[in-house]
């Protein structure tokens, strides 16, 4: 009996050379598979057999029982791997106990830590003589004048003592690997954190301050948002305010069609504002992490719109929010079904011309990947390509990698293997842990101790659309790219072929965020160091999202930008930030003149909405239905 073989679904569409095939016996089905040939009789898209070792119920024994294992330890400890922590403690425990000058310096430390925090509490008017921080004024957590007063300041310059020391403590330790030795930093921050003074409503002056003032009602407020928060949360309903914002009418409204659909995407493209476009079209990859309007938000700040407006036809791909069934698209099928997929597309709304692509977050990676691709096969279609905060050098990729090592990779494996998904909810923690100040604790004092609800805003609303990762992919993407850095190294495979960005010589648009914690902007910067084309980069303030969604007329915007051609002397990261002077305003109005200028000169009536003649008849009206997926 022929072992049983499942067979990956990759698209669906009248241009393509449909197959079923079944194998093995018993009921199982298959899902159709799908070759596509293009006039040269070469295959672009072909079915790939699934090793059965590879399969939720093919496993042998000893792998399953492994596996269910890992699951049920991830679930105990929401996804994080108590095994790299042990592992890291033990690495500075063991190397601490064999540093006795470490020791020594960390003892006389805190020998003065405690004769400040005395002189502080007895009301001392002598300097202390530690170098630990007098004033608590630099962290924003213990920002006011009220923080300046007794006892407060005692207990906010107290707890930022014990800060410090704990940074030393944890940090230079002689021998502790780098991994373990941010892990152990990061660990005991966390911990520390839950002190803090400014979380307490008895330490917190301006707490205590509105305590009094309302006879304790801020907390039964607070504590009635608490309730409501834990009740949606148990619930899996999203935050409150949401509902303000509607899919279609409020967000993602900028007019256009879908223009294609496959198992994976929805091709929006959008309807021109005037009766003349620029020549060339642009392809916009979202990250599929979440939902792709975070580019499509509220009219004023949809960057969409924005480009719509400024005469350009544009095409966005709407990722698919993929099921246990979907579990075995791999970041393969991704390029394949994503960027090659709406690449085919628009080439056939929009013949003979060249395509603008810019790829945000994961999607920027991936659309480097399909770049240096179609690159390898002389496919010239990329007239430039833009990057936002996308990462295609793994060696730096921030505090991010305190999640990432073999370890950690394995538990994620086993919870995704288990359900065949990535839930968002579990990403959405490790990205609040690394904020956890701005992300988690000043929402709990502002909702909960001070009684006052966080106003819902657009940008919000997005963040609580969540969305999943199909386990094959994910786990492509964290072991060859973060583990692994098989793109920047030049191991990535593409259908047998290793590819190298470096054979890319489209032109390059990339931008980073200074306050990025998801993709750091001196990670960001490295396609200087893969890249031989001409390379635009831009750092703008603000944060992995807010840095991006950066309209025209925004207050307290800025940013940085230079141009570094194929042959000119590359600069390092911080070589670069010292040379760049600095722009106010939004960085839109730079990147749609850099776009029309690598653009035809001549203008040229819009293209119809999709091409009925060619098969890519409108389907329905944008934002389509792959955005509404729960």
């Amino acid at each position: 009996m022929p072992p049983l073989i499942t067979v990956k679904f990759l698209s669906y569409t009248p241009a393509y050379i449909i197959e079923k095939k079944q194998y093995g016996t018993g009921e199982r089905q298959t899902n159709p598979s799908v070759t596509k040939i293009d006039a040269r009789g070469v295959t672009l898209l072909r079915y790939e057999a699934i090793s059965p070792s590879d399969n939720k119920d093919q496993l042998s024994s000893e792998r399953l029982i492994d596996q269910t294992a890992l699951a049920g330890l991830g679930h105990l400890t929401s996804g994080l791997s108590p095994i790299a922590l042990t592992l890291a403690v033990l690495d500075w425990g063991l190397h601490l106990a064999a540093a006795p000058g470490k020791r020594l310096a960390l003892a006389e430390e805190y020998g003065r830590l405690v004769a400040d925090a005395m002189h502080r509490v007895a009301g001392g008017t002598q300097e202390p003589s530690s170098e630990t921080k007098d004033s608590p004024r630099g962290d924003p957590r213990f920002s006011g004048e009220a923080w300046n007063q007794f006892p407060f300041q005692v207990w906010a310059n107290t707890f930022c003592a014990v800060e410090d020391w704990w940074n030393s403590a944890t940090r230079g330790v002689p021998g502790v690997s780098p991994h373990h030795e941010a892990v152990v930093s990061f660990a005991v921050r966390q911990w520390l954190d839950i002190w803090s003074p400014s979380n307490s409503p008895l330490a917190n002056p301006a707490v205590a301050e509105q305590t009094l003032r309302e006879g304790g009602l801020n907390l039964i407020r607070g504590a009635q948002i608490w309730l409501e928060d834990a009740e949606r949360l148990a619930a899996r309903k999203p935050p409150a305010g949401v509902e303000a914002f509607k899919v279609g009418e409020t967000v993602a409204a900028t007019p256009g069609q879908v223009v294609f659909r496959n198992h994976l995407i929805e091709l929006i493209q959008y309807s021109p504002a005037g009766e003349t476009v620029h020549a060339e079209p642009i392809l916009i990859v979202p990250a599929w992490i979440m939902k792709y309007y975070i580019l499509d938000l509220s009219p004023h700040n949809s960057l969409i719109k924005y480009l719509v407006d400024q005469g350009f036809t544009v095409f966005c791909i709407s990722w698919r929010n993929v099921t246990e069934e979907d579990r075995n698209l791999s970041l393969e099928d991704y390029r394949r079904l994503g960027v090659m997929a709406a690449l085919d597309t628009i080439s056939a709304v929009v013949p003979d011309r060249q395509v603008h692509a810019a790829g945000y977050c994961l999607g920027g990676t991936l659309l480097s990947i399909a770049a240096a691709a179609m690159a390898e096969t002389g496919d010239h279609r990329l007239k430039s390509m833009t990057l936002f905060a996308a990462q295609t050098d793994f060696t730096e990729p921030g505090e991010l990698q305190l999640f990432i090592d073999h370890s950690q990779v394995a538990l994620l494996e086993a919870l995704m293997w288990q359900s065949g998904t990535l839930d968002s909810s579990q990403m959405a923690g490790a990205f609040q842990l690394l904020k956890s100040n701005d992300l988690i604790w000043s929402h709990m004092i502002h909702d909960y101790l001070m009684g006052q609800r966080t106003p819902m805003i657009d940008l919000m609303a997005w963040n609580a659309d969540a969305t999943r990762m199909p386990f094959q992919m994910h786990s492509d993407y964290l072991r060859k790219l973060f583990l692994r850095n098989d793109l920047a190294s030049g191991r990535y495979v593409v259908e047998g072929n290793p590819i190298a960005i470096q054979n890319i010589r489209a032109p390059i648009f990339a931008v980073a965020t200074e306050r990025d914690h998801i993709a750091p902007w001196h990670s960001v910067y490295k396609i200087h160091y893969l890249a031989d084309s001409d390379v635009t980069f831009v750092l703008t303030n603000g944060g992995h999202n807010a840095g991006i969604v950066n309209e025209p007329g925004h207050s307290n915007r800025h940013f940085r930008l230079l141009t570094k051609a194929a042959n000119d002397i590359c600069l390092s990261a911080d070589e670069w930030s010292s040379a760049a002077p600095v722009q106010e305003g939004s960085w839109w109005p730079v990147w749609t003149a850099w776009l029309a200028t690598h653009s035809s000169s001549e203008r040229t009536a819009p293209p119809g909405m999709g091409s009925e003649a060619k098969g890519f008849a409108p389907l329905g009206a944008a934002p389509g239905t792959y955005v509404l997926q729960r």
